[in-house]
């Protein structure tokens, strides 16, 4: 709904420029499976289809770097730079996994798929949301 950027023609224009991802890419969690109960610290492993991996800032068609939401949704503007933070993983160096260190109890995560900028390919390559829990 663009109904809500108001009259702002460069953030329309900007979100204009957003990487397409190809039909049938896909972004997931290989592993943990979704439901399942895990000791710390947890390993992550990112799943892809249909798209590469290259490092945050480098250019090269069909790829991007993968960004781990940790207990959060996703951002509400995928049109701008996503910003790093304690659930906002960014993985800017390529990574294809990572380990975690989560306190007990339920977690969330799901990844987001982005280009060279951080800023999430049209239409947006999301994981399905898993959650898991973290046994001492």
């Amino acid at each position: 709904d663009l109904h809500r950027f108001g009259d702002d023609a460069g953030l329309v224009s900007f979100a204009q420029q957003r990487t397409s991802s190809p039909a049938g890419a896909e972004v997931y969690i290989i592993s943990p499976k979704d439901g399942a109960k895990v000791q710390g610290p947890v390993t992550v492993l990112f799943g892809l289809k249909g798209m590469g991996i290259a490092p945050a800032g480098v250019k090269f068609d069909n790829t991007g770097h993968h960004h781990l939401l940790v207990d959060m949704d996703v951002p509400a503007d995928l049109a701008t730079p996503m910003p790093a933070t304690d659930t906002l993983l960014h993985f800017g160096k390529g990574q294809t996994q990572t380990s975690l260190t989560l306190a007990p109890g339920k977690h969330t995560l799901q990844l987001l798929f982005a280009d060279l900028n951080h800023i999430a390919m049209q239409p947006p390559l999301l994981s399905k949301k898993i959650t898991i829990t973290v046994v001492s």
